[in-house]
């Protein structure tokens, strides 16, 4: 069917004024003439779906950007396993609260016990209220700031990094960094001291982040600027991964 004039310059008009959804209006006409709608309520329902079709697509590029190596939500978070942290405080950190007041949340504990989970469920929900986050394994952090530095782009990483409003670092404990990619990572660090959020991950107490960076200096300083207004969460237990193990091989 061959668009008639009035339907090009509406795309044309919608394309000029930047408003996508506009050029899509055949499916609100219609409900507009089935309900009757005059035309303030339609012109209110045509601005309505298209602010709500721009939040949606924001959205899908906050969670694009964040990339997350998997989705994981508070609903199927197993908060049994939390031994020494009440429910309550994920609830409240789940508001994003702690993002405007830019305070680093710091999740330690042995292996297994949900920590990865919980720090994806809650940069995902924070996501949904309109936060930029950015996941990140320690891992994966130091070699792309280590590979920005090589090719004379790491200040534009780190400008980019800073501008994010939560930034997660998982996984500081399973390997030591050499001097250089750990002063990176502290400079990652350092810089979202009271500018913006991060939660970190780690298996290790601070007594014994020396073994991750080395330096007993630098090392001081992180821990000094991270655990001035950090929220920290006690998450050591019984490993939920052993547990589910152990379960399934009671039912076979």
């Amino acid at each position: 069917m061959m668009a008639t004039g009035k339907e090009e310059l509406i795309h044309l008009y919608a394309k000029i004024l930047r408003l996508p959804t506009l050029a899509n209006y055949a499916t609100i006409v219609r409900e507009a003439a089935q309900h009757c709608l005059g035309y303030e309520d339609f012109l209110c329902a045509l601005l309505e779906h298209e602010v709500e079709q721009r939040q949606e697509n924001q959205y899908k590029r906050r969670l694009k950007a964040a990339r997350f190596p998997q989705l994981k939500t508070l609903d199927t978070f197993d908060f049994r396993c939390l031994q020494n942290v009440k429910q309550a405080q994920i609830n409240e950190l789940a508001t994003g609260r702690f993002i405007e007041r830019r305070q680093p949340v710091l999740m330690f504990g042995n292996p297994g016990t949900g920590k990865t989970h919980l720090a994806i469920a809650l940069a995902y929900r924070v996501c949904q209220l309109g936060y930029t986050t950015r996941f990140y394994t320690a891992g994966e952090l130091a070699t792309d700031l280590a590979e920005a530095s090589q090719q004379g782009r790491l200040s534009a990483l780190q400008a980019r990094l800073l501008k994010v409003e939560l930034l997660v670092i998982d996984e500081l404990s399973y390997i030591s960094f050499g001097r250089a990619n750990a002063e990176l990572l502290f400079q990652v660090i350092s810089n979202r001291y009271e500018r913006g959020s991060v939660i970190i991950t780690t298996n290790l107490p601070f007594s014994r982040w020396t073994e991750l960076f080395g330096d007993a200096t630098l090392t001081a300083a992180l821990v000094d600027r991270l655990a001035h207004r950090a929220i920290l969460l006690d998450m050591n237990g019984e490993s939920y991964r052993l547990k589910q193990a152990q379960a399934k091989q009671q039912e076979s």
